[in-house]
């Protein structure tokens, strides 16, 4: 058990030493005791009083039992475990009830995501030599191949801001924060595991943890490095293309034999017991595969909208004032949240402070924007999405398909609004159904061609309305979010993915031997909740398969 002392508040401006006293102070020391940060986060209630409150783990405290009862009187000190991941023994409980069968190749892992970078790490330390197979490039070529096409040249639809190693989250801002519980300690060995291969240490402790793009880049690198020494396998520019599933009298359902991939233009079989699919939210041509081939799947609710962007300096000041201490805090974030008349959500999502809106663009003809921040977060603006909740419902159709044709729909209807470049309008002309003409007191801070457009065009009439709305809402938050002159940009189709790839409680689908993972199969939303994913399905291969090769 560890020691744990809650709502420690000290100045922004303040020392390691203020820390060591104040933690030295609350269990009544003489001297100094071994801690370490369990949580750092900020507290803005008071914009005159700005603070950062610390929660500390004590791992080795002696002290008598009269000691021991004064201390846990204080509401703020408590007894706490930390659960450390164990991976042998999750699978040990997994399997008890099963039959291991021998695989006689490898597992192969599609997409090189969080999802498919842990699945395959796990699996490589537990010495299964997975083939992650990649459609995109290795990063140091997929950074050099968008940076071009930010530049004006033609889309790569399979290596851009969505597929290439490291999956979409690369071009993000490597936000880690997540809503999902784990009581199994993989949470934990996800952060752990981004700082063994390079990020930063806070993110195991403050309380909206973020890599940064630029940091992304060499953590992915990393982390391929180190499958390839386990004993996997990474094969860049290569896209699965095709299933041979067998069906007979003991699996009428089906099993998986082998895949067909193209491999740097060449067309090649390989036998495959045991597929993971790490597929990203964007494999559309993968969705319809899986479609043609039987695999089960539903449409999934999603949410579409804009990206806004407003002057950083204003979002700091409005979150934290203007004070010595203000300046002194990283990029002030937002989260923000409305409910319309006619009961649609509509809320701010991937917030980046201090960041950059991009073309995210993966498919010719379509137009989709994301936001992205390096480490640093000292860009001059911040931007996030407002988006509105979509749902089946809203679809033109009733297929698995429906909400992939929904995205596909008006992620067309962009790029013909702004001619083949992000349309962008001003929000008091978006108001007024004008498309914009010239900027106002906000320069835009865009990866990527623009073109002034009406954004109305983009956009079902009931979303445009619910933006507007809860942007209206958000102006009672923080001043100036409403301001005529505050930039969209769109759309922003691709917060989470338009399906679920049905999966039973061995993590599998109808197909035996096929094994949907993370966020593209309606898993996860974000990051970690897509790297734990990946963790639970190299358990459950674990748990079903030894390796026989």
């Amino acid at each position: 058990m560890i020691l744990r002392i809650n709502q420690i508040k000290l100045p922004v401006l303040h020392t390691k030493e203020a820390l060591d006293q104040a933690v030295q102070r609350s269990i009544h020391s003489k001297t100094v005791p071994e801690y370490s940060i369990a949580k750092q986060s900020i507290d803005a209630r008071d914009k005159d009083r700005l603070r950062y409150s610390y929660s500390v783990d004590l791992p080795d405290v002696k002290v008598d039992g009269r000691q021991l009862s004064r201390l846990l009187s204080n509401k703020n000190i408590m007894f706490t475990e930390k659960k450390e991941y164990d991976f042998l023994k999750l699978v040990s409980s997994s399997s008890q009830s099963r039959e291991r069968k021998s695989l006689r190749h490898p597992p192969v892992i599609v997409g090189t995501g969080p999802a498919g970078l842990f699945c395959g790490y796990q699996l490589a330390k537990a010495g299964y030599q997975p083939i992650l197979i990649e459609r995109g490039l290795p990063v140091e070529e997929r950074c050099r191949q968008i940076e071009s096409y930010w530049q004006g040249a033609e889309l790569n639809p399979e290596c851009n801001v969505q597929f290439g190693e490291g999956g979409a989250g690369t071009y993000s801002d490597g936000k880690l924060n997540t809503t999902i519980k784990d009581k199994a300690g993989r949470i934990d060995e996800v952060l752990r595991t981004f700082v063994k291969f390079g990020a930063p240490a806070d993110i195991c402790y403050v309380n909206k943890p973020h890599i940064g793009t630029d940091l992304l880049q060499d953590v992915v690198r990393n982390m391929r490095r180190a499958i390839l020494e386990l004993g996997g396998q990474v094969w860049f520019d290569t896209c699965l293309t095709d299933l041979q599933i067998r069906s007979d009298i003991h699996v009428p359902a089906g099993m998986l034999q082998g895949i067909t991939l193209r491999q740097q233009g060449v067309i090649r079989d390989i036998p495959c017991e045991s597929l993971i699919l790490a597929i990203g939210h964007s494999a559309r041509d993968t969705f319809s595969l899986l479609q043609e081939k039987g695999i089960y799947m539903t449409p999934k609710a999603f949410a579409v909208g804009l990206r806004i962007e407003h002057p950083a300096e204003m979002i700091h000041a409005s979150q934290y004032g203007t004070s010595k201490e203000a300046e002194a805090l990283p990029a002030a974030d937002y989260k923000l949240t409305h409910q319309t008349q006619e009961g649609r959500a509509v809320y701010s999502f991937c917030m980046c402070p201090g960041g950059h809106i991009v073309d995210a663009s993966s498919q010719p003809g379509h137009i989709a924007v994301n936001g992205m921040s390096y480490r640093s977060r000292n860009g001059r603006n911040s931007n996030s999405a407002i988006v509105v909740n979509v749902t089946p419902e809203d679809f033109d159709g009733t297929g698995p398909l429906a909400g992939m044709e929904f995205q596909e729909k008006w992620e067309r209807a962009a790029w013909l609004s702004g001619q083949g470049r992000v349309p962008l309008q001003l929000f008091g002309d978006y108001q007024a159904h004008r498309p914009s003409t010239s900027l106002g007191g906000i320069t835009p801070d865009l990866k990527g061609k623009y073109a002034f457009a009406d954004l109305n065009d983009c956009l079902p009439k009931f979303v445009n309305n619910a933006i507007i709305s809860g942007i209206m809402s958000f102006e009672h938050r923080i001043r100036g979010f409403a301001r005529e002159d505050g930039i969209l940009c769109g759309i922003e189709s691709r917060t989470s993915s338009p399906v679920r790839i049905e999966r039973n409680q061995y993590y599998s689908s109808n197909i035996d031997g096929i094994f949907p993972c993370g966020e593209g199969a309606g898993y996860a939303g974000g990051i970690t909740s897509a790297a734990v994913d990946g963790i639970k399905v190299a358990e459950a291969i674990a748990g079903q398969y030894e390796p026989g090769y």
